[in-house]
């Protein structure tokens, strides 16, 4: 069969370069199984797929402290090399009133009029992201809220060195995703674009 193979290729190619192509498909046919060349007939054929709750999103913020000490690009690189899709990004200084929403939670915690502070001592770079499984993925990420706590290679157990100063922020639902996006983003400044590698190809 490999013999046959090598003989009709090399008349595929004497034809071709003689500019007689009628019989290049009849030959391939002779010599290749239809499966093989994508025939109607084929047992299996290929097909394209999306990935599945490909367009959950999560929103991500690098605190003051992550800004001021250029950890920005790192930390963006992370989800891109994971494989997530930017589609909202800004730096911006953060008002009381944001930070009040966001915190909504904590404003009655004694700790509260020191975070207000922190997240107001400097700029904060926000971003969202979208894949799949991203909110629950990118929390792993991230690592635990008390830098003592977090494991080497999350972004806080690389970065961080205190609770009060951890770096970033990371929706920890699908529901808080959907509220802090909200929240932080217009619907305008989010951006739907197509990624290649959100679609994959597969075999049915």
């Amino acid at each position: 069969m490999v013999l046959l193979q090598r003989c009709v290729f090399k008349r595929i190619l004497q034809q071709f370069y003689s500019g007689n192509q009628g019989n290049t498909k009849s030959l391939l046919s002779a010599a290749f199984p239809n499966a093989l060349l994508g025939g109607d007939g084929a047992a299996g054929h290929r097909s394209k797929s999306t990935i599945p709750d490909i367009r959950e999103r999560t929103l991500i913020a690098v605190k003051p402290d992550g800004v001021q000490r250029r950890l920005v690009g790192q930390i963006i690189q992370r989800f891109e090399q994971r494989g997530f899709k930017l589609v909202g990004l800004k730096m911006l200084k953060v008002s009381d009133d944001l930070l009040s929403q966001h915190y909504s939670e904590m404003r009655t915690k004694p700790f509260y009029p020191r975070l207000l502070e922190y997240m107001t001592s400097g700029p904060v770079v926000v971003m969202v992201w979208e894949g799949h499984k991203v909110v629950q993925t990118t929390r792993t990420m991230v690592g635990h809220t008390n830098p003592a706590e977090a494991q080497a290679g999350t972004v806080r157990g690389d970065f961080s060195f205190h609770v009060s100063r951890n770096v970033v922020h990371a929706s920890d639902s699908l529901e808080g995703a959907q509220r802090e996006i909200q929240l932080w983003f217009q619907r305008k400044e989010l951006l739907n674009w197509d990624c290649c590698d959100q679609t994959i190809t597969c075999e049915v």
